[in-house]
């Protein structure tokens, strides 16, 4: 005969249901969190929380004299973009008659007067001068940062602007902090007309960067996958995209890489993989005692001496 089911076994068996109902619904609160956080994330990554002006400025006039700067002769103009964005830029130029050019990028959040603690240097070693906010930054339109992609594209058309504006140049260099050398390092994808590139405190690939920043919000590095999907579907871009080391394997155009050795932001072992990455001539620099974008400031001098030296031994 067929033994008909206790009460005891009916209960055991709708235990057994309930348990399995209350963990599937605790793993799909679970999941439903993880992809509300990797969306909160993505959104936090690439929103700009960029300075005004005036904010720049100020920064700069309480770190280093900055009266050299209103009496230069200047010019501002705006450039438009592969995609029809429109770029602000500045024009300084050098009170000595010269056909050396450089183009200049800021960091993350900044704007063109971020790059002023460089500039002097360049106006020094005889160049005149050209400063720009990148895509989302500075007097632009507000928009999401992509790492280098976007901003690679538009340094290009900057490039390429200025070697028709200035067809007088000889010499014509690009120098980037941070995002700006990020960026300075992925546009040389497009082979761009310039003679050397001078790449200060930049990052390789920018997934490790922000991984690490969730340590720093005491949270798993892993969920820096779940946000770069959720960059994806919201903004197109993957983390693992924004890779300016991938730009180096067939360039040949000289590179000065900057950085310093007490950076916890973006760590030297960044500038040391794209050195070694790069095909043609590079050198890597380690200011010892300097933080994240202020080797320039931190040295100065031995900063100008490094630049120059490339410059001679590159042939610039």
């Amino acid at each position: 005969m067929r033994k008909i089911p206790g009460n005891s076994d009916l209960e055991r068996s709708q235990h057994v249901t309930t348990a399995v109902m209350v963990i599937l619904i605790v793993l799909l609160i679970l999941a439903v969190l993880v992809v509300i956080l990797g969306f909160l994330l993505s959104a936090y990554s690439m929103r700009i929380r960029r300075q005004t002006l005036e904010e720049a400025r100020r920064w700069q006039e309480e770190h280093y004299d900055l009266s050299w700067y209103d009496p230069l002769d200047k010019t501002d103009y705006t450039v438009e973009s592969y995609d029809g964005y429109v770029l602000h830029a500045q024009f300084l130029k050098n009170p000595v008659p010269t056909d050396r050019y450089i183009l200049i990028s800021h960091g993350y959040t900044d704007n063109h007067f971020g790059s002023l603690k460089y500039t002097k240097m360049y106006l020094d070693l005889g160049f005149h001068v050209i400063l720009y906010d990148l895509r989302g930054h500075g007097a632009n339109e507000l928009t999401f940062c992509t790492y280098s992609i976007r901003e690679s594209r538009d340094l290009e058309v900057m490039i390429r602007d200025s070697r028709q504006r200035y067809p007088d140049a000889s010499l014509f260099g690009i120098q980037g902090e941070s995002l700006g050398s990020a960026t300075s390092i992925a546009v040389l994808k497009y082979k761009p007309p310039i003679d050397f590139v001078v790449a200060d405190c930049g990052f390789s690939e920018i997934t490790s960067v922000m991984a690490a920043g969730l340590k720093g919000f005491h949270l798993p590095p892993c969920l820096v996958h779940v946000a770069s999907l959720c960059s994806k579907i919201r903004y197109g871009y993957f983390y693992h995209e924004m890779r300016p080391i991938d730009s180096l394997a067939d360039n040949e155009i000289p590179i000065l890489f900057i950085h310093g050795g007490r950076d916890d932001f973006i760590l030297p072992a960044h500038s040391r993989a794209m050195s070694e990455a790069a095909k043609g001539y590079s050198e890597v620099h380690i200011i010892p005692e300097a933080t994240h974008a202020a080797s320039v400031l931190t040295d100065p001098e031995g900063y100008r001496k490094r630049v120059e030296s490339f410059l001679e031994k590159t042939g610039k």
